[in-house]
């Protein structure tokens, strides 16, 4: 069986976008990244990750002091963890965005 890896970005806004990565064989997912990022004084910021790095799915919440926040997920099949992944970044990516900002501002 051959293993099949795709990548894309999503724009959101100008300044807000999603990484999406995935290894898979057939429909079943071996692996995935789906990172939410935003624009900084001209450089990308990743703010929250979702992966299964450290052979588990969670969430990294990430600050921009570099401190990483490491929350696992409800569900682990990887299928339904990226499921989750996408669909909270796609409802919440704004309020996501918010938060990091303020702690940039604060810092």
């Amino acid at each position: 069986m051959e293993i099949r890896e795709e990548q894309f970005v999503f724009l959101y806004s100008d300044k807000t976008r999603v990484r999406h990565f995935h290894k898979r064989i057939k429909n079943r997912i071996l692996e995935f990244v789906v990172q939410l990022e935003i624009l900084v004084k001209n450089k990308w910021q990743p703010v929250i990750r979702y992966d299964t790095r450290h052979g588990f799915a969670h969430k990294d919440i990430i600050h921009p002091s570099g401190k990483t926040e490491k929350i696992p997920l409800p569900v682990q099949d990887f299928n339904d963890a990226m499921t989750l992944a996408e669909e909270e970044l796609h409802a919440e990516w704004e309020i996501f965005r918010t938060v990091f900002l303020k702690e940039v501002r604060d810092e």
